[in-house]
This record gives structure tokens, C-alpha cells and sequence, in this order.
């Protein structure tokens, strides 16, 4: 996907965060952007973009709203951005959250990205925003089981799609931003925690999902283009 032709991009969880910030990227260079979200941002709005509302991308209605906004619309990358995050350990084993995050953060990209199939084609490109936590190798702390679990799944998810896309001509690129200083990670509104802005992290997600072929699709990469263990 080449910076120097206008495309139409499709972004879920677009009005705040990494996705705000791609979705800002993308404008800026002249592509046609679609912020989806559940509800838009002063900053969203401000944009200039075409924002759908409503789309809980963890829902039926939420997927059909988000259906019916790009209904005959062909998409040349699809990001899949949208996410949760919860704290479980040990001591404290809320299954309602871990099959929460499994719903939001693994289920529902894949699912998101079957109802979109029609509005792809050759040479279009699936990019999915996961984590380093859903590694098995690289888990070496422990607790967040939920979160490590659901992008585990998403991240193989995203590996079976790559191969199925693979005959027509469709990428998967599959990102760990990086530790980004967003409210996911930051609940008390203050961004302390973190180690790279969501401006930074977006730039660097955008240069990979420019240079993505099928030659690196279905690989587990960090944001600074490192390939990650499963």
C-alpha cells in the first residue's frame, strides 16, 4: 500500500488512542478514513473524517451498523484496533472478564473482518493491533490472564487468516505497538504508565502496514519492526 495514492482505510476504535492517531495519519496524507467507534471524541469530530458511531464491534448490531456505513465501499486496509483491557490474577480469577476480553479482543476482530470480506480485494491488506502479552515465550511476569489469553487467540486468529487470504492476494499484518501511553493503560485519565506516545506507536504501526506484502504476512511484529515469538 504505497503513501502516494489516496486509499480508503477502516478503523475500529478510532476516536481515541492509537486509533485516533492512525486515523490522523491517515487524513493528513490524503487517504480516505473511516473512524468507526462506539462514540466519537471532540477530537474525532474535529477531524474531517466519516465517522460511524455505534459500532460495538463485539455485538451483532454493532457489526451491522458498521456493514451497512460501507456497503459498496472497497477497503484497501481494514485495522482492526478496537480492544479491552482487565486485570485478573490469581488471587482474583473473574471469569466474567477474561470471557470479556476473549469476546472483544479476539472473537470479535476475526468476526469483523469476515463481515468486511466482500468490501476487499486483491492487494487489500488486514492489519491487526495485538500485544507482546498474548506471547507464550515472552510471559515472564505472569497474571493478566484474560488479556495474555484473548490476544494469544487473536494472534493465531490472524495467522489462520493470513493463510486463508493468502490465494487472494490479501495481507495480514498482525502489531504490538508497543507500551503506549493511553487511558487503556492509564485509568486514573493521567498518562504515566508507558513508553511511547500513541503519535509515535501510530507512525511506526503505518509504516508497517505500508510496506506489508504477503511475503511478511500472518508475522508477529513490534511496532519497531522486531518479529516476536509466538
Amino acid at each position: 500500500m504505497s503513501s502516494n495514492t489516496a486509499k480508503t482505510i477502516v478503523i475500529t476504535g478510532a476516536n481515541r488512542g492509537i486509533g485516533f492517531a492512525m486515523a490522523s495519519i491517515f487524513k493528513q496524507r490524503g487517504d480516505t478514513v473511516y473512524a468507526l467507534c462506539r462514540t466519537s471524541s471532540p477530537a474525532l469530530d474535529a477531524l474531517g473524517v466519516n465517522i460511524v458511531e455505534q459500532v460495538d464491534v463485539a455485538t451483532k448490531a454493532g457489526v451491522d451498523t458498521a456493514v451497512a456505513a460501507l456497503s459498496g465501499i472497497s477497503i484497501d486496509l481494514l485495522i482492526n484496533n478496537a480492544g479491552i483491557l482487565r486485570d485478573e490474577q490469581l488471587s482474583d480469577l473473574n471469569t466474567d472478564t477474561i470471557i470479556e476480553q476473549f469476546n472483544v479482543n479476539a472473537l470479535a476482530p476475526l468476526c469483523f473482518s469476515h463481515a468486511l470480506l466482500a468490501n476487499l480485494t486483491s492487494g487489500s491488506k488486514i492489519a491487526f493491533i495485538t500485544s507482546r502479552m498474548g506471547s507464550v515465550t515472552d510471559n515472564t511476569s505472569g497474571g493478566r490472564y484474560g488479556y495474555r489469553m484473548s490476544k494469544a487467540a487473536l494472534n493465531i486468529a490472524a495467522v489462520s487468516l493470513a493463510r486463508d487470504l493468502e490465494h487472494d492476494n490479501i495481507a495480514v499484518g498482525i502489531y504490538h505497538p508497543g507500551y503506549v501511553k493511553t487511558e487503556m493503560v492509564n485509568s486514573n485519565g493521567v498518562l504515566n504508565n508507558g513508553d511511547i506516545s500513541a503519535d509515535d506507536a501510530a507512525t511506526r504501526l503505518v509504516d508497517l502496514m505500508d510496506a506489508l506484502t504477503l511475503e511478511d504476512s500472518g508475522l508477529f511484529k513490534h511496532s519497531n519492526g522486531e518479529i516476536l515469538p509466538w
